[in-house]
């Protein structure tokens, strides 16, 4: 046993015959935060699938407290821990905002008034219908609605993107403050690099499926010329 909450070894994976992943090792430990960094296309959101189990594995191991999890469906993976927030939101639209983040709540340090204090926007907006939020407000509607599911890592797949320049800056503060205990571990797929490395404390560059570069976050912020040839120019501020 490692200690590690999450490990990657070796991990082959993609979708039907289709390999996205090709040999992909990492490890995270409670209350680590990770950024997943890298042009479009190059096995990002697989990665997080495949920690979900909605990609298919196959090769390598994939382990959950030292547990392989490989087998587990993906309702299983989140009743041990695992939280989800897909670019698609998945917000209940018909439900009120209050309604969507108590309908699937768990009982943990995550509750109702704590996610109200971390999105004041939520509580201000909690008798709305989801369908009546802007792509900011529903975005922090699925992450809290993550939270009080109580998860043990929490995957974020792009939760920037598209969103106005204020509400970017916004939620970004508040992904920074959930971890900050370090209680909570997160993985981060976010194409704004520079957001993505401040929000994190260790980060990876991915390229044609394989990672090809891992070290701290601050370091690598402060490595302009490596951010720009490995994710492309532009995409690192």
């Amino acid at each position: 046993m490692s200690g590690a909450l999450l490990e990657l070894d070796d991990v082959t994976a993609g979708y039907d015959r289709a390999v996205i992943l090709d040999g992909v090792s990492l490890s995270l430990q409670p209350g680590e935060s990770l950024a997943l960094l890298g042009r479009n296309g190059v096995g990002k959101s697989t990665l997080i699938a495949t920690i979900m189990g909605a990609a298919q594995l196959h090769g390598g191991k994939l382990r959950w407290k030292g547990y392989d999890m490989a087998t587990l469906p993906p309702h299983r993976r989140a009743a041990q821990g695992l939280g989800w927030v897909a670019q698609e939101r998945w917000i209940f639209p018909s439900l009120t905002v209050r309604e969507n983040l108590t309908v699937a709540a768990r009982r943990g340090p995550w509750t109702l008034e704590k996610v109200y204090a971390l999105f004041p926007r939520l509580r201000e907006r909690e008798r709305n219908m989801g369908n009546q939020l802007s792509g900011g407000e529903q975005q922090m509607l699925a992450i809290a609605r993550a939270l009080l599911l109580n998860p043990r890592l929490l995957l974020l797949d792009e939760p920037l993107e598209g969103l106005a320049p204020v509400i970017v800056e916004e939620l970004s503060h508040a992904i920074a403050d959930m971890t900050a205990s370090g209680d909570l571990a997160m993985i981060l797929v976010e194409q704004h690099a520079a957001q993505a490395l401040e929000m994190t404390r260790r980060a990876v560059i991915m390229d044609r499926g394989r990672i090809v570069h891992a070290g701290h976050s601050e370091a690598l912020l402060a490595d302009q010329a490596l951010l720009d040839s490995a994710i492309g120019l532009g995409l690192a501020h």
